[in-house]
């Protein structure tokens, strides 16, 4: 597979106008300008985010203004973001967050973001504009190899924390929930286990 740069304006009009019609929820991302297209999430993709999402809801005060989100558009920008954003598929924003909920976006990272790799895309390529925007932490959900990463921000910029996969299956501890995350072997596919570190409750996605 290969990426294409469309210069051609009217071409770029078609193609976009096609695409909104054919998939009206795309999850498109336009960076400094460019647009992105990545692939459509499958249902997999959409099974691991929810999971997740489930779990994070137990350790958030929602009613203190923690948000939880399944994908958001995080920008740079106040006015004019649409020239550069990103979609995480699951955003924490904790009451304490810095970020400006500008009700289109958030302008800023999430405390908490996740990312899950599809056929053609990768997330690494989004570090130095989550770093840039000030998110915390960031994990990334690879599917082929299975594998998850944690990273923590760090002096300015998105410094990995460690790997758990299924030949290394190391716990990942958050900063900025009280849970971790391993990567472990399941009947049809790796899964994650979620695990509260103080209660010991524990979720699988």
């Amino acid at each position: 597979m290969m990426p294409v740069l469309i210069c051609d304006p009217v071409l770029e009009g078609e193609v976009r106008a096609d695409r909104d019609k054919r998939f009206p929820n795309n999850r498109d991302e336009v960076w400094e300008g460019v647009l992105v297209m990545p692939p459509l999430p499958n249902n997999e993709h959409q099974v691991i985010a929810g999971d997740l999402g489930f779990a994070f809801h137990f350790v958030v005060n929602r009613a203190g203004g923690d948000r939880i989100l399944p994908g958001c558009n995080v920008s740079d920008l106040d006015q004019g973001w649409l020239t550069n954003y990103r979609e995480p598929d699951v955003a924490v924003y904790l009451s304490t967050t810095h970020a400006k909920n500008c009700g289109t976006h958030w302008m800023g990272g999430p405390d908490l973001a996740v990312e899950i790799t599809s056929p053609g895309e990768d997330p690494r390529q989004k570090l130095a504009f989550y770093s840039k925007v000030g998110t915390r932490e960031l994990l990334i959900v690879d599917r082929d190899p299975w594998e998850i990463e944690l990273y923590q921000l760090r002096e300015g910029k998105l410094t990995l924390l460690d790997v758990s996969n299924v030949a290394h299956s190391a716990v990942l501890f958050s900063s900025v929930l009280p849970l971790s995350f391993q990567l472990q072997p399941g009947t049809l596919r790796p899964t994650i286990l979620i695990s509260h570190t103080m209660s010991k409750q524990t979720w699988t996605a």
